[in-house]
């Protein structure tokens, strides 16, 4: 009923009274008289919620809210870093414990398994691989987070236990309950798939330092980055891998973990070149009161293969030698956005035949820009108008033109090239004569080479408008 106030969350004291979410207000207030509201803050939980995502990074890269009141963390490939799930688990526990915080938690081989232990299950559970089915057993229909009307339906019909669902023919149980309920129970057992929206994409790819002491020192986390990335880099070599991006994280005594990046140009894992990109940039990193532990992952991991770059007489060094760890420099210096180079796109428009690529990448498979068209090597990215164009016939290249103040008399041209504006495309919404471009290309008596145009089919009426597009050398 609108208007009517409802209980949200309660507290442990609270729930020892029966008291539970989406009661009314005026049913609680009667079994408890001295209880003590305050009004939802659901913005501010949010928040609070994404902190904490946030703060659990140290345990797993991966990191899933799970609104309004849980998360999910993969632990897949990271448990060993603390002895096992166990010790994990023992240790996450603990810190919530030591930030006031209450919790439940378990480990499952599946998130809706993983859920259910720990909403209806023994706080702490660990399930054991392929475990899920005795483990989901004993838990009511509810553990499968079905909606309430569902929940209830089944209840009314005797069903106390998960069990007793698993026993049921798939298809009877399908068609009474929904295939909602079908799908909820597939995804708990692992055989379905659920997806889950991480803070950060999920890697396997994971080192871990911890320190007896908490560090602050700029020396000191700069060799610690190296130490973390050495760490991996020897699991990447054993691998028989290379990433291509490395992230460090700080985490912090009070609970905060920021961090930094590198990019390389082409996968790598050689622990000083990175700990080298990722140096300079600890300097703006803030160490609060100390930092406990260090992580450090890699991503877009891929095979590579071992070279030998030593040997006496080789050939000169490869590119991953020489030009790649320049980029690599330039690149986390000055951002990707800002280094690149140009490729060939399919486009006849000259404005639209080259794009930016990275400065590594591998040959586009676009079609190459063909030779009996030459562009130029200058292509302004906004042509420039000329004045003073002299033409002999309203079809022939100019013999004399005026550019930014200066004129240029014509000894040499080549043309016409008429190329067509794409007036397919929703760009240009009308088609007209004037989207139609007669191209030059021009030496004038001072060896200058240009690339021009006449804009439009030549009409008596009007003046005949040039502009100049590039330059040639």
């Amino acid at each position: 009923m609108r208007g009517t106030r409802r209980i949200a969350v309660v507290s442990l004291e609270a729930a020892r009274l029966r008291l539970y979410p989406g009661q009314k207000a005026t049913d609680a207030f009667a079994i408890a008289p001295e209880l003590v509201t305050e009004d939802t803050e659901p913005e501010a939980d949010a928040a609070a919620l994404e902190a904490l995502v946030d703060w659990c990074v140290r345990y797993s890269p991966a990191v899933a809210a799970d609104a309004p009141d849980g998360l999910f963390l993969d632990i897949t490939g990271v448990d060993h870093l603390w002895g096992g799930e166990a010790e994990l688990l023992a240790d996450f526990q603990a810190r919530l414990l030591a930030a006031g915080l209450p919790f439940r938690c378990a480990i499952a081989d599946t998130p809706a398994a993983a859920w259910g232990l720990a909403h209806y299950g023994r706080d702490g559970t660990i399930a054991p691989p392929g475990g899920q089915l005795e483990a989901l057993g004993p838990l009511p229909p509810a553990a499968l987070r079905l909606d309430p009307e569902t929940a209830a339906q089944i209840g009314r019909l005797g069903f106390r236990r998960l069990s007793q669902l698993f026993a049921l023919p798939r298809a009877p149980l399908a068609k009474r309950f929904g295939k909602q309920t079908l799908m909820r129970l597939d995804q708990a057992l692992g055989r379905t798939r659920e997806a889950l929206s991480f803070r950060r994409p999920p890697t396997p790819w994971i080192a871990r330092l911890a320190f007896a002491e908490p560090i602050s020192a700029p020396e000191d986390m700069a060799r610690v980055a190296l130490d973390a990335a050495a760490k991996l880099c020897a699991r990447l070599e054993r691998e028989g891998k290379g990433a291509r991006r490395f992230e460090l994280y700080f985490h912090r005594l009070d609970g905060k973990s920021p961090s930094v990046a590198a990019g390389l140009a082409l996968p790598g894992r050689d622990a000083r070149r990175i700990a080298k990109l990722l140096t300079p940039k600890i300097e703006a990193v803030d160490p609060g009161f100390g930092i406990e532990v260090v992580t450090i992952t890699a991503s877009e991991v891929e095979t590579l293969s071992g070279r030998q770059v030593k040997l006496e007489g080789a050939a000169q060094p490869g590119i991953e030698d020489g030009l790649s760890p320049l980029i690599d420099r330039l690149v986390n210096r000055l951002g990707e956005d800002r280094v690149w180079r140009a490729a060939p796109v399919e486009s006849h428009v000259p404005e639209l035949s080259a794009g930016r690529v990275g400065p590594l990448s591998p040959p586009s498979e676009a079609k190459p820009w063909d030779p009996q068209t030459p562009r130029p090597i200058r292509l302004f990215r906004r042509p420039e108008p000329l004045e003073g164009v002299i033409a002999l016939t309203p079809d022939d290249p100019p013999t004399q033109f005026r550019w930014r103040g200066q004129l240029h008399r014509v000894r040499r041209a080549e043309g016409p090239e008429r190329i067509g504006e794409a007036w397919w495309t929703r760009e240009i919404e009308d088609v007209r004569v004037g989207h139609v471009r007669d191209y030059y290309r021009v030496e004038d008596a001072e060896g200058g080479r240009f690339w021009l145009f006449r804009a439009g089919l030549y009409d008596s009426d009007a003046p005949a408008r040039w502009w100049l597009h590039g330059l040639f050398g």
